[in-house]
């Protein structure tokens, strides 16, 4: 393998990372060093100089405008998460989070978890919006944290693809990993982790579906990736090969695709679900692509 792909994955860094250590001279082979492109050999000695580790990652509490509690009692609290927020704090990200913006509205959390993550279940890409849950008490944190990973939480979520996929339900069973080549994507690949989505189609246009889409697993961006990989992305989503033109008859920016219900078994006994309705982009969109049809 190359170095930046083998050493991305033996030290669980991004290939960029590992390319900027051997850039710098960080990475040598048998004692010399070596470029990204290199190839890494079976039986060789590789050394490599990491960076001084970086100071942990503070939760700063800023309220988030448009950021609505769905609700809240002593083990948990729901949210629905608007455009543009993160779920927590990250190295590169300047903008707001849903963690800062509970802080800021005194609402405490778990303290379960990393400190930037404290009290997160789960999360939602910062272009995707929609219901999520958080825990509040360490009890709810460890109960839900095992509900994600076994697969008992029902996450449903409404996409507006383009074109009419075929089957029109149907699941798309297809393994994801980074892509090969660009760090910020993930693509379908041969060896890749089990990822399993479930959709059926609710509405179809000329040019578009809007679909129910049931994840079985929780990979990121599921759901871009599978639709992608079967041609029919979401719609506005240029990173996964929307059509740039198709998004702009429709003035939507990001990608159509909205955590529409989370449904799961209370940390304190009962099952519980809540929904989100469409915000205003997304209703939008999907207003004009009923009045093209009619």
């Amino acid at each position: 393998m190359r170095i930046d792909a083998g050493l991305s994955k033996l030290l669980g860094l991004s290939r960029s990372a590992v390319a900027g250590l051997a850039e710098a001279g960080d990475v040598l082979v048998d004692g010399s060093p070596a470029g990204k492109s290199d190839r890494l050999m079976a039986g060789s000695w590789l050394e490599i100089t990491l960076p001084a580790a970086e100071q942990p990652l503070q939760v700063v509490a800023v309220p988030v405008e448009g950021m609505k509690i769905l609700h809240q009692d002593d083990d948990i609290v729901v949210i629905d998460k608007p455009i543009g927020v993160a779920v927590h704090p990250s190295p590169g990200w300047e903008g707001p989070t849903v963690v800062g913006g509970l802080a800021a509205a005194g609402v405490q959390i778990a303290t379960s978890g990393a400190a930037e993550r404290q009290g997160v279940v789960h999360r939602l890409d910062a272009g995707t919006t929609g219901v999520m849950v958080v825990a509040k008490s360490e009890h709810a944190y460890t109960v839900l944290k095992r509900a994600f990973k076994e697969r008992t939480v029902e996450k449903r979520y409404h996409a507006v693809v383009q074109g009419l996929p075929d089957p029109s339900r149907g699941t798309i069973d297809a393994p994801i990993d980074r892509h090969p080549r660009h760090d910020y994507k993930f693509a379908v690949v041969t060896g890749g982790k089990p990822s399993i989505t479930h959709y059926q189609t609710v509405e179809a246009f000329r040019a578009a579906s809007l679909i129910d889409v049931k994840l079985e697993t929780g990979r990121t961006h599921q759901i871009r990736v599978h639709f992608s990989a079967i041609k029919h992305p979401c719609v506005g989503d240029l990173t996964y090969g929307a059509d740039p033109v198709l998004a702009r008859r429709l003035a939507i920016t990001r990608q159509w695709l909205h955590a529409r219900s989370l449904a799961f078994e209370h940390p304190s006994g009962g099952w519980v679900q809540f929904e989100s309705e469409y915000p205003d982009d997304l209703q939008n969109a999907l207003d004009e692509l009923r009045d093209q049809d009619g």
